[in-house]
């Protein structure tokens, strides 16, 4: 299981076996908890009591390798906010990395608050314009966080949103195009990773980079597909103008996705060679794998992507 989808009311109770050896048997309608009764085998009834629930063998070690640290930060983040956090929350991980990110970027958020669709759509991207208005108790808790009553009525004539998670001892730097690797900071700076979100199509503000911040290698991460490659293709133009090269990540693992995908709106022009790419501005196997993607009317989101596994081989 992706730890990102996992309930706030899930890991509460993991968290209740692993420290008091029991939780209610009410979570049993879960999937993933009958996946770690029946396939797993490391939960089980209570012999003593049914309506509750017990770890068996081998469930600390799992939880704690799995588990424990994304808990124990999600909750001093949630106390220290102040936000509730009981069982009754509707929060995912994903959801509680989101509400960090938030909190971690307020002044650059507030600055250029956008419509309520427009923040769920850029802010919340693995839900969707519509996320926050069906998820109310998490749409309180981001209004908690920005300190504000409401949403503007229309989108700022300029959004340029620049994110930074700094790294002292960075060997390179990553460039992208959506937030998700910058709402788990500390993978990044634990692998001596920089990461730059630059607002995807508004690239303009690179411009404003000075020149001592881009000695490191530069790399750029993003979707596979039209929107993404072609916002690479700019990148490259305008650090050339800078003298600097950046290379486009290739992805890992590569999960594929139909261009009709719900909230995706970019699709391949196969009425123009390579979809109006510049070729040469791919490897080989860039290139191939574009090549297919275009055929299959397919494409790879960056968010299902492993920035250490991108980068690895460049650290």
């Amino acid at each position: 299981m992706n730890n990102s989808q996992i309930k706030w009311r899930i890991l509460k109770a993991l968290n209740a076996l692993y420290e008091n050896g029991k939780t209610p048997s009410t979570i049993l309608s879960d999937g993933f908890i009958d996946y770690l009764m029946h396939t797993r085998h490391l939960l089980r009834r209570k012999l003593s009591n049914a309506n509750y629930l017990e770890p068996c063998n081998g469930f600390a070690a799992y939880y704690e390798k799995n588990f424990k640290t994304d808990f124990q930060n999600a909750e001093q983040f949630l106390t220290a906010a102040g936000l509730e956090h009981d069982a009754r929350r509707s929060y995912t991980l994903n959801d509680i990395n989101t509400l960090q990110f938030i909190a971690a970027n307020k002044p650059e958020l507030q600055q250029s608050l956008t419509t309520l669709r427009t923040f769920s759509s850029r802010v919340f991207t693995y839900g969707g314009s519509k996320y926050l208005e069906t998820h109310r108790s998490l749409l309180d808790a981001v209004y908690q966080l920005l300190e504000i009553d409401q949403f503007p009525v229309e989108d700022p004539k300029i959004l340029q949103w620049r994110f930074v998670v700094d790294c002292p001892d960075a060997r390179i730097v990553v460039l992208c195009e959506n937030l998700n690797f910058l709402k788990m900071p500390r993978i990044a700076r634990d692998n001596h990773i920089e990461l730059w979100y630059v607002g995807g199509n508004n690239i303009s503000n690179i411009d404003y980079i000075p020149d001592h911040k881009l000695t490191l290698p530069l790399y750029y991460s993003c979707d596979w597909d039209y929107d993404g490659l072609k916002i690479y293709e700019r990148l490259r133009a305008r650090f050339a103008q800078k003298s600097k090269s950046i290379t486009l990540l290739y992805p890992s693992p590569i999960l594929r996705k139909p261009v009709d995908s719900p909230e995706h709106n970019s699709h391949w022009q196969h009425d123009k060679p390579f979809s109006g790419l510049n070729a040469s501005l791919f490897t080989p196997e860039a290139t191939a794998l574009i090549q297919d993607l275009i055929s299959h009317d397919e494409w790879v989101e960056e968010e299902t992507t492993e920035l250490i596994e991108m980068v690895k081989k460049y650290l």
